[in-house]
């Protein structure tokens, strides 16, 4: 009876336990906004040291905050406004919400009101230069420099307590230099980028800076989220970017610097990567290529003869410029006159010349036997026959002579060959024929193909 009693003391304890753990947030975040029980409220505050982690965002940047997943960071640009920031004050103030602000000195200058409402508000301040210059990656470090006191100047004037700034810059535009980022980290002072934007400088609709909020959140699962206060747009996608952030579960992280009574949050190194290494996620990583240093950078002299370990016997066996340089030419013969001579009359002379070259091919055929001759002039007459039909044809409505060679042979034929003098005077008499029909032709009466063909 006594151990029963007992366990179920036990079981009533964890019971009460589970019901504050699961009420006791929300209650924490309706009493830090009374009226307001369906805020998104703020979830955690994250303490960090500026000097240990210089740089965060993943824009630029290696390492980002220690973000859990769909944890979200708010950050702001380029106020105070007080057209547009009070009513991102109003939106923010209404769901609980602490984000970080990064004020322009010359707008703290014209409205130091507005950065006292921010802080007023429990919003952290940093700075983002005198001018917003988009000039950071190529100005002097000098201006820079100025920039930045600027900024820091201003912003420090207009609060009731100047230890209220936060040692946060945000570079205008991004546009990060080595030289300004040295700079701001000797003076120990955060250099944040972020980790996606939403475009709201841009010409676009709010509509459209809501769209890129959510998927480029939703795409990296947390991180910080790169907003302006002094846009209309960012007013408007204001409202549905927190309705969509509180339906998917993000929780708000508002980040503020380490103090000497408000130590940093303990962290490791691994949690200020966007996505840590896991064990089940197999990483290879290869060694880089040295760097090295030559001590000397002179030209090693060319190797002579003596270093490739040849002995003096064995020297003339080696290449020489001399012989490369000996004149071949001087070694040949002359050649013989008569090896050019090429005797009056011969087939290679009859060849050379356009007008003889029908000579040269009966010339040719008849030192061929009789019977070769023969069966050789019936294919060439038909051979002939056959062209000059065709050539009558192309040429039945032109006015152009026919060779006048053709109607000239040669006749070089030996006397005994005669099928070669009756080839000769067939060639002869299609030559004139030829002739006449192009003489016909030149005048202006019309020739009909059929009669051009039976003078052919």
């Amino acid at each position: 009876m006594i151990g029963s009693s007992v366990v179920v003391r036990t079981r009533s304890w964890i019971v009460l336990c589970l019901g504050l753990l699961t009420v006791g947030a929300p209650a924490a975040y309706a009493a830090d906004c009374p009226g307001h029980p369906d805020a998104l409220g703020t979830s955690r505050t994250l303490v960090v040291d500026p000097r240990e982690h210089p740089r965060i965002g993943t824009m630029q940047y290696r390492e980002t905050l220690p973000l859990k997943d769909h944890e979200v960071v708010l950050t702001f640009d380029d106020g105070p406004l007080p057209k547009y920031s009070n009513q991102v004050l109003k939106i923010l103030a209404d769901e609980c919400i602490k984000a970080t602000f990064f004020i322009i000195g010359n707008q703290a200058k014209a409205n130091p009101e507005g950065v006292r409402k921010l802080v007023a508000a429990g919003h952290t301040v940093g700075t983002h230069s005198m001018d917003h210059p988009l000039t950071f990656d190529r100005m002097p470090i000098e201006k820079a420099e100025a920039e930045i006191n600027g900024g820091i100047e201003w912003t420090s004037a207009a609060m009731t307590d100047p230890s209220q700034l936060a040692p946060f810059f945000r570079i205008p535009g991004l546009m990060r230099a080595e030289g300004v980022e040295n700079l701001l980290i000797s003076r120990g002072i955060q250099v944040w980028s972020a980790d996606f934007p939403a475009d709201d400088w841009r010409h676009v609709s709010s509509d459209r800076v809501y769209q890129l909020a959510i998927q480029r959140l939703e795409a990296k699962g947390k991180g910080i989220l790169l907003l302006h206060d002094i846009q209309a747009r960012t007013v408007a996608a204001l409202p549905k970017i927190i309705r969509d952030l509180k339906a998917r579960g993000y929780r708000i992280v508002h980040v503020v610097p380490a103090t000497a009574e408000r130590p940093a949050t303990p962290t490791t190194a691994v949690e200020w990567l966007l996505h840590p290494p896991t064990e089940t996620t197999p990483i290879a990583r290869w060694p880089r290529v040295p760097n090295f240093v030559f001590t000397q950078t002179r030209m090693l002299p060319a190797p002579a003869l003596a270093d490739l370990n040849a002995q003096t016997e064995h020297q003339p066996l080696l290449p020489r410029r001399t012989k490369g340089q000996m004149d071949i030419a001087s070694t040949l013969p002359v050649p013989d006159r008569d090896l050019f001579a090429i005797p009056e009359g011969s087939v290679e002379v009859l060849l050379s010349t356009t007008l003889s070259r029908r000579a040269a091919t009966r010339l040719a055929m008849a030192a061929e036997p009789p019977h070769a001759a023969r069966g050789k002039a019936a294919q060439g007459k038909a051979a002939k026959g056959k062209a000059a039909k065709l050539q009558g044809r192309r040429t039945a409505h032109t006015a152009s002579a026919a060779p006048d060679h053709a109607a000239q042979p040669i006749d070089i034929a030996p006397k005994g060959t005669a099928a070669k003098v009756t080839a000769a005077k067939g060639i002869a008499a299609k030559g004139i024929a030829v002739k006449d029909a192009a003489s016909k032709r030149a005048t202006p009466r019309p020739t009909r193909v059929a009669s051009l063909k039976k003078r052919v």
